[in-house]
């Protein structure tokens, strides 16, 4: 059974994370960046020469690792899915550096016998020399075989605010990219080395047919989207990201993002594999930076 208390103040050592543009370029090519390799927008990401970081590269630099799969936390990891991730920019991140990752639990929330618990983490990412933030994460970790761990003494944090839905009407921009069959096996070399993804007897134990494509492959996919459609590759005016994972993609489907643009520099947005006719991100949410 889940451990609240000794998941509420797991001790994490700060991490010094050095990332160079190879590192950068990974990461893009692993979302399908370079896909037209001779397009400017993509080529920025993919070369080195005026290199330029897809901002969602910040949610693998300084990773905390597999630490939920320790035997003292209680998890069920196996029954663990990704449900929701954000990301907050307070400057552009560098195609290369070295930064500080500090990281902490911010809630364990027990949604009931049978109905699963959720695990919220944040991730500081710092300048190395003066310390000063440059962006942060947030993930929400679904729990699907841990809910009814508060029945002993009561322990349990408030349920995070949900994201706001889309609006209901058509979208008013969109794009499409088809994943490679290897996508996974490429995405996974930025870090997450969760055999969920690679190996086929693990997925089927978490009751996937075969491995899946990285949730954050996914949400990085949709970033790329973003800068392309929305800002001219302008990978620099995107200040915030956050969406909810429900379902699956499986490596080689074509995914769809939709955006609609609200007042000021927000931004809504989803994405669908229209062949399973399937949501797979939903709930998004981006903050762009104003124009200079």
């Amino acid at each position: 059974m889940l451990n609240y208390e000794i998941c509420k103040q797991w001790h994490f050592e700060d991490t010094v994370c050095r990332y160079e543009p190879r590192d950068t370029i990974l990461y893009a090519l692993g979302l399908g960046a370079g896909s037209d390799p001779v397009a400017p927008q993509q080529l920025r990401f993919v070369y080195e020469k005026g290199l330029a970081a897809i901002p969602t590269l910040a949610t693998v630099i300084g990773s905390a690792g597999m630490w939920m799969g320790d035997p003292r936390t209680g998890i069920d990891t196996l029954k663990l899915v990704h449900g929701e991730q954000h990301l907050r920019l307070h400057r552009p991140l560098p195609p290369a550096g070295t930064l500080i990752a500090r990281h902490r639990v911010e809630a364990v929330v027990d949604k009931g016998q049978g109905k699963g618990a959720l695990l919220v983490t944040r991730k500081e990412l710092l300048d190395a020399d003066s310390e000063s933030p440059v962006c942060e994460t947030r993930s929400i970790a679904f729990l699907r075989g841990d809910g009814g761990f508060s029945v002993h003494d009561g322990m349990s944090d408030s349920v995070p605010p949900r994201l706001p839905a889309p609006p209901e009407r058509p979208a008013d921009c969109e794009c499409s990219y088809a994943t490679l069959p290897q996508a996974a096996l490429i995405y996974r070399l930025s870090g997450d080395l969760n055999p969920l993804h690679v190996d086929s007897d693990v997925a089927q134990r978490a009751g996937f047919e075969r491995p899946i494509l990285h949730g954050l492959c996914t949400y990085g996919m949709a970033a790329r989207a973003a800068i392309e459609v929305l800002l001219d590759g302008q990978a620099e005016r995107l200040r915030a990201i956050a969406a909810r994972f429900t379902a699956p993609v499986w490596p080689g489907e074509t995914v769809r993002f939709e955006f609609w643009r609200e007042a000021g520099n927000s931004v809504h947005f989803r994405a669908r594999v229209d062949a399973r006719q399937a949501i797979v991100l939903d709930n998004g949410v981006l903050e762009l930076w104003p124009r200079e």
